[in-house]
């Protein structure tokens, strides 16, 4: 099945494709439909609103079935800034991660506690029927950007609980088991079966 997945992102792509792979679904970008010029905007007050804003515009543009993402950080120093706000935090992925590293420059270790929320809607071509599940995933901010190359957006700042270094320097295939895009993602595997 030829399922829609609204991004222009191949990280993000790449990503649903190895989370997705007992789901026997094709992904296809937005290019690949001829949508690379379309975009939604996320009115939305929460990360289940702007998640189902997206699948169901995609659906309805390109007649297939779509799937959308809404992600983003929470840090509880911050009153769980970023939010839905994550993406539009900054212009760059590195401008993002260095204005929450200077936002909690006087915070200690102890209080930079923070998870991911990820919520994927999918929806059909006019219709209104839509799924939505969630996934979370608990960790902190680090005090300055790691290392490593795996990963994008706030990946290089965030360490996961249980381990010692940032997302950016832990492989993919260990990341989508813990990540909140795993634990959606797992979620919606039986449902798209």
């Amino acid at each position: 099945m030829d399922l829609l997945l609204g991004t222009h992102n191949k990280g993000k792509l790449r990503e649903y494709k190895a989370l997705l792979a007992e789901a026997s679904v094709n992904l296809l970008m937005l290019d690949d439909v001829g949508l690379s010029a379309f975009d939604v905007e996320e009115t939305g007050n929460t990360f289940e609103a702007n998640a189902a804003l997206k699948a169901q515009a995609y659906a309805n543009a390109s007649r297939l079935p779509a799937m959308a993402d809404d992600t983003g950080l929470e840090v509880d120093a911050l009153g769980g800034r970023p939010g839905v706000y994550s993406a539009r935090y900054g212009s760059s992925d590195r401008e993002r991660c260095e204005k929450l590293l200077a936002e909690l420059a006087n915070v200690p270790d102890d209080e930079r506690t923070a998870r991911f929320v990820c919520v994927i809607a999918v929806a059909q071509p006019q219709t209104d029927k839509l799924l939505t599940v969630r996934g979370t995933v608990e960790g902190r901010i680090s005090q300055a950007i790691g290392g490593g190359n795996e990963g994008f957006g706030y990946d290089a700042v965030f360490i996961p609980d249980g381990y010692d270094v940032t997302w950016s320097a832990i492989p993919l295939a260990e990341k989508n088991r813990i990540s909140h895009r795993g634990v959606a993602a797992r979620k919606l595997i039986p449902l798209l079966k």
